[in-house]
């Protein structure tokens, strides 16, 4: 508890801190601009009396014989000029001086009262400094919880499976493209890894083509059932956003905000395997059973997640059946947690 208030407190100093030398810096670029103006004023009164210098040059020469009051008037003029410009010249540097001081002193203000309201104010009055926030992002997913299979016929009631026993596993990497500040398109790719226990002493036994559920000869431990999908995942997402500023441009955000996602997904069968446990001639024996099992190759299903922040509740579809001809086909449903980061 100690740590965590002493890690608190470097924190917030540090935010003071950067707030604070943000208004140090304003105040330096003030004092900057205004010894830039006190400077024009000394190049008008340099050049006036350089110019002065160049008249009683001119004057002696005349006063030698060297030059004629005609001639000596004409170097006068272009000694004026010269001087003139040089005076427009030099205040012209200042002046972009000063306009650049300017503009950096506008950016530092946007960065102070940007770092102030992250502390104290709400997200509506922050300064956003990038005028084109980032519509497009990326990041991974993870999604678990129960799994199982519905007969085509029937509910899941009739489900021959266990209901707490089957589990199913997604991970995978998407991308997210903002569509409007309310909609956004979500793509990428992922792993679905969807088990199946039976009930009972029950395994799955292929028969030409057919696969069925079948009475094991010796009493099981454990008997699971897993398909195994890479699959690309398409949602349309609906939700309010919010503009953040990071720290290269602005970005759309959906964090602490409510969110609805609807779509699906379709990919290939990768692997089926079937794993069996159970104590022969009192020997703890472990079965992998790698076969076709008929199961459907392509797959494709329908997706919808309701939530808020980075987590969600979810449930996916498999719109194909589990095993291609099976007399009552049967259709993998999924129901659990999404985690977005």
């Amino acid at each position: 508890m100690k740590t965590t208030i002493i890690l608190i407190s470097l924190l917030l100093m540090s935010l003071f801190f950067q707030q604070a030398q943000a208004q140090i810096s304003i105040i330096s670029k003030g004092d900057e601009i205004s010894a830039l103006n006190d400077k024009k004023e000394l190049v008008v009164q340099d050049e006036k009396a350089k110019l002065a210098e160049d008249v009683k040059a001119i004057n002696q020469r005349l006063d030698a014989g060297k030059i004629d009051s005609e001639e000596a008037e004409k170097l006068k003029k272009e000694a004026a000029k010269r001087r003139a410009l040089n005076i427009e010249d030099r205040l012209n540097i200042i002046d972009s001086q000063i306009a650049l001081l300017q503009r950096e002193e506008g950016k530092e203000t946007n960065i102070r009262v940007f770092i102030g309201s992250n502390l104290f104010n709400k997200k509506e009055n922050e300064v956003i400094t990038d005028s084109i926030p980032k519509s497009t992002f990326s990041g991974p997913y993870i999604a678990f919880g129960l799994n199982n299979a519905i007969p085509e016929s029937g509910s899941l009631n009739d489900s021959p499976y266990k209901i707490g026993g089957s589990r199913f596993f997604e991970v995978g990497y998407e991308f997210t493209t903002f569509l409007t500040d309310f909609m956004r398109v979500k793509y990428g790719v992922s792993f679905q890894f969807n088990g199946l226990k039976p009930e009972g002493n029950l395994y799955f036994e292929q028969d030409d083509d057919e696969t069925y559920l079948a009475e094991y000869p010796i009493n099981l431990k454990k008997s699971k059932f897993r398909n195994d999908n890479l699959v690309i995942p398409i949602h349309f997402e609906f939700g309010g956003s919010t503009i953040e500023q990071g720290r290269k441009n602005s970005y759309h955000s959906t964090e602490n905000l409510f969110k609805v996602g609807v779509g699906g997904y379709a990919g290939l069968n990768m692997n089926t395997v079937q794993k069996l446990k159970y104590k022969d001639n009192g020997h703890h024996e472990k079965s992998k059973l790698k076969k076709g099992y008929n199961t459907t190759n392509f797959i494709y299903g329908l997706s919808a997640y309701v939530g808020y922040d980075w987590y969600a509740l979810y449930i996916k579809y498999d719109l194909n059946p589990i095993f291609t001809n099976n007399a009552i086909a049967e259709h993998n449903v999924s129901l659990g947690v999404r985690l977005a980061f």
